[in-house]
C-alpha cells in the first residue's frame, strides 16, 4: 500500500489536471506528441490522446501490465517530496524469453539492459536524464520477489537487481544508492522497442563514423540513415562496433542518448496527427511494449502524464551518465565517483539542474552524445 504522502501527491497531481480529459487541444499538440512518443522508448507513455472511446479505450487498457511498486517496497523509502517534480525509472529489459531469444540464450531471468532516471522539473518544461551503466558495481539491498527473500550483496553489478528481484528490487536499488524517491517505473523489452520504431516509420540519424558490430548485427557507414526497428535496437545495444570504444556500456549509453534526441526531433514529421489509423497502431504497439507501476497502467493515467509533459522538447532535456570510473579490481566494470555522484543526486533531490562539475572527469561522459550519432 502506498504511504499517505504518496496518496496526497497522487491526489494533488489529479487536481492539477494530470488525468486526461480525452479531448485534443490545438497549440502544443505537435510538441506534446514529440515528447510523449520519445517517452515510449523512455517511458512508453504516449500517443494515447484521442483514443479514449469505447472499444479502443478498452483494448488499449487491456494491453497494459502493472507492478505495484508501492506495496512491494512499503514505507522504508526516501521522502516523497511533493514539489511538482517527478522521477521516473525507465528500464530496457534484455530478457531472452520468447521472441527475444534471437538475441541470446534464455538463462531464466531478465536484466536491465538500459536504466535511466528521468527527472521532470517543477513546471514540467524541462528534464534531466541520468543513465546508470549496467556494469556499475554497487551495494544491492535485500529484496523480496514473489514472496521470497532475495539477499542483497555488498558488491554486485547494477543490472543484477532487476534480474534477481524484478522491478521492485530495481527501484529499491536505485533509491538506495541515490536517496531519491522514484514516482514511477516503466519497463520496455527488445521486441516491443523494435515494433514501436517500425510503427513510427523508422528514425532518421546521421553517423559521423562507421559503426560495425557483429554482436548487435549493426553495420552502418558514415552518413544519413533511416533506421528500422531492428537497426534501432542494434544501435542502442552496440558496444563493440564504435570506433575508439572500449567495449563497455559507456559507449553504448552515449549512442542511446543520441538516439533518443534523434527520435524526439523526428516525431514531428511522422504524420500521426492527421492519420487516426497510424495513431491507433502506435498506441496499440506502445501499450503492448511496456510494463509500468500500477499508478500508470491505464490509458487515462498515461495520457495524463503525456499531457503534463507536453512542453518538453529535445532541447530542454539534459542527458548525463552517472559519474563513474573504471573499477581497479576489474577494468570491465565501473564504480561510482562518490562525491560527483552525490552532486547529481543532491541536484535532483532539490529539483535543481545537474552541475557541469558533477560529470567533469567522469568516464561516462567523454565527448558528448553527438560524438558518433546525430
Amino acid at each position: 500500500m502506498a504511504d499517505s504522502s504518496g496518496t496526497a501527491k497522487t491526489a494533488e497531481s489529479r487536481a492539477r489536471g494530470i488525468r486526461a480529459t480525452g479531448r485534443r487541444r490545438k497549440g502544443p499538440t505537435r510538441r506534446r506528441r514529440a515528447v510523449t512518443i520519445t517517452l515510449c522508448t523512455l517511458t512508453s507513455a504516449a500517443l494515447l490522446g484521442g483514443a479514449g472511446l469505447g472499444y479502443v479505450y478498452f483494448k488499449l487498457n487491456g494491453n497494459l501490465k502493472g507492478v505495484d511498486i508501492n506495496a512491494a517496497l512499503g514505507h522504508d523509502r526516501p521522502k516523497n517530496i511533493d514539489d511538482g517534480s517527478m522521477n521516473i525509472l525507465v528500464m530496457g529489459s534484455d530478457s531472452r524469453a520468447g521472441k527475444n531469444g534471437e538475441y541470446g540464450k534464455d538463462e531464466g531471468g531478465a536484466r536491465s539492459d538500459t536504466a535511466m532516471i528521468v527527472h521532470v522539473y517543477k513546471g514540467h518544461k524541462k528534464a534531466s536524464v541520468v543513465s546508470v551503466p549496467r556494469d556499475t558495481m554497487i551495494k544491492r539491498p535485500d529484496c523480496i520477489k514473489d514472496g521470497k527473500d532475495v539477499p542483497g550483496a555488498q558488491r554486485a553489478m547494477f543490472n543484477t537487481a532487476f534480474e534477481v528481484g524484478g522491478p521492485a528490487c530495481a527501484v529499491k536499488t536505485v533509491e538506495s544508492i541515490s536517496d531519491v524517491r522514484m514516482d514511477h517505473f516503466v519497463e520496455v523489452d527488445f521486441t516491443g522497442f523494435k515494433k514501436l520504431i517500425d510503427a513510427l516509420g523508422g528514425v532518421d540519424i546521421t553517423t559521423s563514423k562507421a559503426i560495425d558490430d557483429d554482436h548487435s548485427h549493426l553495420h552502418l557507414q558514415p552518413g544519413k540513415h533511416t533506421l528500422n526497428g531492428e537497426q534501432s535496437l542494434g544501435l542502442v545495444r552496440t558496444r563493440h562496433g564504435v570506433p575508439g570504444g572500449d567495449g563497455s556500456d559507456l559507449g553504448r549509453i552515449q549512442l542511446q542518448q543520441a538516439f533518443i534526441k534523434a527520435l524526439m526531433n523526428q516525431v514531428n514529421n511522422v504524420g500521426v496527427l492527421t492519420n487516426p489509423a497510424k495513431l491507433y497502431d502506435i498506441a496499440d504497439t506502445a501499450t503492448k511494449a511496456i510494463t509500468t507501476d500500477t499508478e500508470l497502467n491505464s490509458v487515462s493515467e498515461l495520457t495524463g502524464l503525456a499531457k503534463s509533459l507536453g512542453n518538453i522538447g529535445s532541447q530542454n532535456i539534459d542527458m548525463v551518465t552517472l559519474p563513474v570510473t573504471y573499477d581497479p579490481a576489474n577494468p570491465d566494470r565501473v564504480v561510482p565517483l562518490t562525491k560527483k555522484s552525490e552532486q547529481v543526486w543532491d541536484a535532483l533531490r532539490v529539483d535543481k539542474e545537474i552541475p557541469k562539475s558533477a560529470i567533469k572527469g567522469s568516464a561516462g561522459d567523454q565527448g558528448g552524445t553527438d560524438k558518433y550519432v546525430k
